[in-house]
């Protein structure tokens, strides 16, 4: 059982199937997320952010099976809503800026550390890129964006320092214990029970520090 409503559970399976790469159950979480009322649109922006996560490698695999499978679709005449796209920004905006701000809300305090001065590049990519360029667009919501997040650092080997610091991100966007505890829930049933274990006791570390 899970709190997760069932675009979410939908939009947790389609990110963890994306980072691993693991096509037909993808194209089956892809068809699920259609069924639960996820928009068109609402899918290209989860499989375009787990680039963020997993690489481009599999974020275009990813956004191939979902055309091939849209196609499909009209093929048999269903017709998918488009959904929204994401408003523009105004002209001019600093994308640092931004970056920096919505990075700040998102952790609960600004981002610093000996890592970034170390290689000031990835502190500039994400806070002007991630945070900026891709959670400024508004067609998808953060609580969605950090369910996927999480999900496909979930089924990741070593990346258990993101996940932990995800995990508490997920929290601050309003999403509770007990919808994370659903979340890996989900990864637990759909990737497998390593995966969920390793999160669990991940997410069990979150909640009581």
């Amino acid at each position: 059982m899970t709190d997760l409503n069932p675009r979410q559970q939908a939009t947790a399976a389609i990110a963890a199937f994306t980072a691993i790469g693991r096509m037909p159950q993808l194209r089956d979480a892809l068809t699920g997320g259609l069924d639960a009322g996820l928009s068109v649109n609402q899918i290209k922006e989860i499989l375009v952010q787990m680039y963020a996560y997993a690489g481009f490698p599999r974020s275009l695999n990813a956004l191939g099976a979902f055309m091939a499978l849209l196609e499909q679709r009209r093929a048999d005449g269903i017709t998918d809503p488009a959904g929204d796209q994401p408003r523009p920004l105004a002209a001019g905006t600093d994308m640092r800026k931004l970056g920096t701000d919505n990075q700040t809300r998102l952790s609960g305090a600004p981002v610093t550390g000996p890592l970034f001065e170390f290689a000031p590049a990835i502190d500039q990519f994400l806070k002007t890129h991630l945070f900026g360029d891709i959670f400024a667009r508004d067609n998808l919501d953060w609580p969605s964006r950090e369910i996927a997040t999480v999900a496909a650092l979930a089924t990741l080997d070593g990346v258990e320092s993101q996940l932990q610091s995800h995990f508490g991100i997920a929290l601050n966007t309003g999403l509770t214990a007990t919808h994370l505890r659903g979340l890996v829930t989900v990864v637990r049933d759909r990737v497998g029970h390593a995966q969920g274990d390793r999160a669990a006791g991940i997410l069990d570390r979150v909640l009581a520090g």
